[in-house]
């Protein structure tokens, strides 16, 4: 069968066993249930509100160039990323916590400022 020639990655083999062992139903209304999937595609995508926000030139232009790179328009990385976050999709990168600047580079990692004399 054609179907063992694809790469098929886990959750799909779990699909097509249980479709061989006859696990799977067809819907009895698929047009009722073709219009609510359709109905909450469109309620998920559609974009009803407008913001205007101010960003650094060079922000604007990384952001720029990564839209570039992903082939899609600037607007559409900022909305998708803004929703990745507010979906809670974006995870935080956690850093140490800053430290003082009058300390030297040795101290600072120690975080302890070390007395002078004796």
């Amino acid at each position: 069968m054609w179907v063992t020639q694809m790469k098929l990655d886990s959750e799909e083999k779990e699909i097509l066993q249980a479709f061989d062992k006859g696990l799977l139903k067809r819907l009895s209304s698929r047009s009722r249930a073709l219009i609510q999937h359709r109905k909450v595609a469109e309620a998920t995508f559609k974009k009803d509100s407008r913001i205007n926000i101010r960003l650094s030139s060079k922000d604007l232009r990384a952001l720029q160039k990564r839209a570039l790179s992903e082939g899609i328009p600037y607007q559409t990385l900022v909305s998708s990323v803004l929703h990745k976050f507010a979906e809670g999709q974006l995870a935080e990168r956690v850093t140490s916590p800053p430290q003082p600047a009058s300390l030297p580079p040795r101290q600072r990692r120690q975080g302890r400022r070390l007395s002078s004399g004796g």
